[in-house]
């Protein structure tokens, strides 16, 4: 089927921050940081980003070269970044240097994400106890509206010279 191309028309994810200000938040770079954009942000609260997984993906030559699949542990950790992006933040006393991905729990692939999907990730933040440094947070991957990855996550605030 033959669509003219004025005819077509896909709205764009709005930007409420763009690579830049991400490289700012996150300490990840070039092959591990995996997230594009962020696409609605409630300081520590929650946050919507986007990967926009290409063939060019590092990842794609080895996983799978007949059936190229992002892996899930990819997925896991892009959404891992977009809760850091969440607490991360000034206004909730983050900071890049004190917080890691400690666990997850009930996490769930539903369906293979492939070259030329956009992951739409949205983390929320469940509880903050802030006595012991933990933040528990919901995640949930979609693509096209879909969910394809879901699971709860742990978030430790800490030193990073302890670990």
């Amino acid at each position: 089927m033959k669509f003219p191309l004025k005819s077509v028309r896909i709205p764009a994810f709005p930007t409420v921050m763009d690579i830049n200000q991400i490289r700012d938040i996150l300490p990840h770079r070039f092959p591990f940081l995996l997230v594009d954009r962020v696409v609605e942000y409630n300081p520590g609260v929650s946050a919507v980003a986007i990967k926009n997984v290409t063939i060019n993906d590092n990842f794609f030559p080895g996983h799978f070269p007949e059936r190229p699949i992002m892996p899930g542990v990819l997925m896991v950790e892009a959404m891992a970044q977009v809760g850091g992006l969440v607490m991360l933040q000034p206004e909730v006393g983050g900071s890049r240097d004190n917080f890691f991905f400690a666990g997850i729990d009930k996490v769930r692939f539903r369906k293979p994400v492939i070259a030329g999907d956009t992951l739409v990730m949205r983390m929320t933040l469940v509880k903050l106890q802030k006595r012991f440094g933990i933040a528990k947070m919901e995640g949930k991957a979609y693509v096209d509206g879909e969910v394809v990855c879901e699971g709860e996550f742990l978030m430790a605030m800490g030193n990073s010279s302890s670990e």
